[in-house]
C-alpha cells in the first residue's frame, strides 16, 4: 500500500551552522598561530619520544582537528581536539573515546590508533580544549575511495559507483563485515557508554555508566535547537531498549518544537510531522518497536563506516585499521543487527531518485554483504573465535540482520536514530507497517486526548 502521507525532511537550522563555524573561526585564529603550533609539537613530543621532522597542516574533520608530527624514523603521532561548535560534549565525547579504544585494542583484532595521552583543557595549549595524542596509522586512502563512483568530487556526497567490479566490493563488504562482527562479540548489562573502572587501563572491569552518547545527540543540540538539559542525563543508562527507544521518541517531538528554522514547511506540514511522532512515540510507549528477544546489550558504533576505515590502495585496498570511534555505546540489538546503511555509501533519505529506488538498488548490495559476512562467521565458527554463545552457528549476525530487513526492522532503527530523516522514513516505511489502512483523520484518532488537545496550539507556536 502506498503510504497515506508523504514525509517531508527536516534540514538544519542554517543560522545555527553558522553559529557553529563562526566559533570554528574564532578558535583556528588560536589555533594557526605560529606560537600554538611551537607548543603543540613540543607537547606530542612529550609522550611521543623521537626527533621530529615535519608537522603536517591541519586537517579538519566533521567533529574534530587532526595535526600530525612527523619522526625521522618514519612513524608519526597525531593530535586531535574537538571543534569547538561542532563537538556539542568535548571532554565526554573524548573520554568515552578512549575507553573504548583500549576495550577494542584489547579485546579484538581491529587495528585501532594506539592512545599515547590524553588531557583536559587545562593541559592544552592556549586552551584549545581537551585532547588525544595517538599513534598515526600509515595509509593513502580510505573505503570509500575503494568504492565511490568516479569523478564524484571530494567536496560532494560519495555514492557507491553503479559499475563496480564485483571483487572490490565484495573484498571492502568483507573487511567491514569482519570489523562489525569483532564490535559485536561482548555483550553488556545496560545502555550506554562503557569505562573501566579498574585501577589502571590495563585491568578488565568495564561497566556501563554513562549515556548513550550518539552523533545524533550531538547534532540535536549543535543545529536542532535542543537544549543540553533535555537529553539524556549524563549519567543516565537504560535498562531495556524499549525504555532507550521511548527515551528517542520522546527527542523526535523535543526536537521538532525546538528546532527554529529550516524544521517546517507550513501549518500542514507541522501538524503532519507532529502526528507522526506522537504515532512514533505511541509505538515506543507500548513496547511494539523491539523485536529481539535476546537479552544484554552489544557495543554500537554510530560512525563505522567506510569513511573512517584507512586502507592501502597498492594492495587492494587493504584495511589498515579503524578510527573515530567518539560515537560508540552499548546499545539495543535492533541496532546491532540491523544491516548497514552505509553499502550504498549515500544515505536513504539523500537519494536522489528517491526511497523506493534506494531500497530497490540497497537489495541486491545486501544480499552480496550478507554472502560475505556469512563467510566470515563460518571462519571464525570453525576457529572458535567467537565461542561463548555470543555468535554462533545458532545466532549468526547475518541472520539477525536478514530478518531486521525483511521485517522492517531496519527501518524502525533508522527513523529513531536520525531525527532529519525521520518523517521521510516514517511515513513510508512504518506507518502502515504497525497502523494499516486508513486517513490522516484516521491517524488522529489514535492519539491520547492530551496529543489532540495540544496538536493545534503546537501548531500554533511553531508558526510564531
Amino acid at each position: 500500500m502506498p503510504p497515506i502521507m508523504k514525509g517531508k525532511l527536516m534540514f538544519f537550522d542554517e543560522v545555527a551552522w553558522d553559529k557553529s563555524d563562526d566559533q570554528l573561526a574564532t578558535w583556528k585564529i588560536t589555533l594557526l598561530n605560529e606560537e600554538t603550533m611551537q607548543k603543540i609539537t613540543s607537547l606530542i613530543k612529550t609522550h611521543r619520544q623521537g626527533v621530529s621532522d615535519q608537522l603536517f597542516p591541519p586537517q579538519k574533520g566533521s567533529f574534530n582537528m587532526i595535526i600530525r608530527l612527523r619522526f625521522i624514523d618514519g612513524a608519526s603521532a597525531i593530535i586531535r581536539f574537538p571543534i569547538p561548535g561542532y563537538s556539542i560534549f568535548p571532554s565526554e565525547k573524548l573520554q568515552h573515546e578512549v575507553s573504548v579504544m583500549r576495550f577494542l585494542e584489547q579485546h579484538t583484532g581491529i587495528r585501532i590508533p594506539h592512545v599515547l595521552y590524553h588531557g583536559s583543557t587545562d593541559e592544552s595549549p592556549h586552551s584549545l580544549g581537551p585532547f588525544i595524542i595517538m599513534e598515526y596509522i600509515n595509509h593513502n586512502a580510505d573505503l570509500v575511495d575503494a568504492l565511490n563512483t568516479p569523478g564524484i568530487p571530494d567536496e560532494d556526497r560519495p555514492v557507491l559507483d553503479p559499475n563496480i567490479d564485483e571483487n572490490r566490493v565484495r573484498s571492502v563488504y568483507n573487511q567491514m563485515a569482519g570489523l562489525l562482527l569483532q564490535v559485536a562479540k561482548h555483550s553488556f548489562p545496560r545502555i550506554g557508554c562503557i569505562s573501566n573502572i579498574g585501577e589502571d587501563q590495563f585491568e578488565d572491569k568495564w561497566v556501563v555508566e554513562h549515556r548513550p552518547l550518539s552523533i545524533n545527540m550531538n547534532e540535536l543540540v549543535q543545529v536542532g535547537g535542543v537544549r543540553v538539559e533535555d537529553l539524556p542525563g549524563e549519567f543516565e543508562t537504560f535498562e531495556t531498549g524499549a525504555g532507550y527507544l521511548l527515551a528517542l521518541a520522546e527527542l523526535h517531538m523535543v526536537h521538532l518544537s525546538s528546532q527554529r528554522n529550516d524544521a517546517v514547511d507550513d501549518a500542514h506540514d507541522c501538524r503532519t510531522k507532529y502526528i507522526a511522532r506522537c504515532l512514533f512515540r505511541k509505538l515506543a510507549r507500548e513496547g511494539r518497536l523491539c523485536w529481539s528477544k535476546e537479552g544484554g546489550f552489544k557495543l554500537f558504533c554510530d560512525d563505522l563506516r567506510p569513511a573512517n576505515v584507512l586502507a592501502n590502495s597498492d594492495f587492494g585496498y587493504t584495511i589498515s585499521g579503524a578510527i573515530d570511534w567518539e560515537f560508540t555505546y552499548a546499545a539495543p540489538l535492533e541496532f546491532v543487527y540491523s544491516p548497514p546503511c552505509w553499502l550504498l555509501l549515500e544515505r536513504p533519505e539523500y537519494w536522489e531518485d528517491g526511497l523506493d529506488d534506494w531500497e530497490k538498488v540497497y537489495e541486491t548490495r545486501l544480499k552480496v554483504f550478507l554472502q560475505e559476512l556469512r563467510m566470515r562467521e563460518d571462519v571464525d565458527i570453525r576457529r572458535g573465535v567467537i565461542g561463548r554463545g555470543v555468535i554462533g552457528e545458532e545466532n549468526r549476525l547475518s541472520e539477525h540482520m536478514l530478518e531486521s530487513w525483511d521485517n522492517g526492522g531496519f527501518w524502525v532503527s533508522y527513523a529513531a536514530r536520525r531525527s532529519w530523516a525521520f518523517d521521510i522514513i516514517y511515513w513510508a516505511r512504518i506507518d502502515r507497517r504497525f497502523f494499516g489502512e486508513g486517513t490522516l483523520e484516521d491517524r488522529i484518532e489514535l492519539l491520547t486526548v492530551e496529543e489532540k488537545d495540544g496538536m493545534e496550539a503546537f501548531n500554533h507556536i511553531r508558526s510564531i
